[in-house]
């Protein structure tokens, strides 16, 4: 068990930044960091960014110096390590590319959403979930019809996020109706995308509603992944909920659980179901019990 840095080579912010990993826990990671006073908003998913001048006090600290290379190798054979695309910093170029193609000439638009989905209190509800919800969109979508309202309805619905069920999707709604109506888009599109964004709230979209029930399972998708994946979301939500206690945040959840569990259906389209059904009832069952 040991704690690694890397030198301090990465320009951002006016500095240089090195790399904090364990090659054996992320438990042992957080309490060297904590001990050493970096601050929890540093940790990257599989690592803690720390500026120049903090280096030579954690190598005192006992962190083990090695060079880059050998660092990655560490965090690679320890099985800890996050592959890139799933790092919400390393988003920004391939989702201003999505946003661009969606609603092309309002980049500023384009930032001012990716700078909301990056908030530092953001753990599940980030970028890597914007672009995860897009990704489902694109293997339900039937491309022979127009999907642009739910795309945007993708982008907008939790791009007010506080941890407060029913209030964000609200939240959110108004933003798209202001920024939507502000960039020029027909009021029955503007109108259509903020329905879609409350409907997030309930995921229980009418019979018939196929915006709804796209955007829905795109949104639920998360749900029938792998074991390991479905762990990793949920170690993410509960750091969202990280200002809820143990007791109060178990309770909490499992009433979505049980909510999830009696949503029927779950999914709603063919592929929706085949693709995710079987495994996202295996994942909420197992994760009551």
């Amino acid at each position: 068990m040991a704690v690694y840095v890397d030198p301090p080579l990465w320009p951002a912010h006016g500095t240089v930044f090195s790399h904090l990993v364990s090659d054996t826990s992320l438990e042992e990671l957080h309490a060297f960091a904590a001990a050493a006073g970096v601050p929890e908003r540093a940790f990257d998913g599989d690592h803690y960014d720390v500026p120049e001048r903090r280096y030579a006090d954690l190598v005192a600290a006992g962190a083990i110096a090695v060079e880059a290379r050998v660092l990655v190798r560490k965090l690679i054979a320890s099985g800890l390590r996050i592959p890139a695309r799933q790092r919400s910093k390393a988003l920004t170029v391939p989702l201003l590319e999505r946003w661009n193609s969606v609603l092309p000439g309002h980049e500023e638009l384009g930032f001012e959403l990716l700078e909301r989905w990056g908030e530092d209190h953001r753990k599940y509800h980030s970028r890597t979930h914007l672009l995860a919800v897009l990704e489902a969109l694109d293997t339900l979508t039937d491309p022979a019809l127009p999907a642009r309202t739910v795309s945007l309805a993708a982008w907008f619905h939790d791009a007010v996020y506080e941890g407060i069920a029913g209030q964000d999707e609200e939240e959110s709604a108004v933003l798209a109706q202001n920024r939507l109506t502000e960039a020029g888009l027909p009021a029955a599109d503007v109108a259509e995308v903020a329905r879609l964004v409350r409907l997030t709230a309930t995921h229980d979209p009418a019979p018939g509603d196929y915006a709804g029930a796209l955007l829905c399972d795109a949104d639920l998708s998360v749900l029938g992944a792998e074991p390991p994946a479905y762990a990793l979301y949920l170690a993410a939500v509960r750091e969202d909920y990280a200002h809820v206690s143990d007791a109060d945040f178990a309770a909490g959840r499992a009433a979505v659980v049980r909510r999830l569990l009696a949503l029927d259906p779950l999914f709603h389209s063919s592929r929706a179901k085949t693709l995710w059904l079987d495994a996202a009832r295996r994942n909420l069952q197992a994760e009551l019990q």
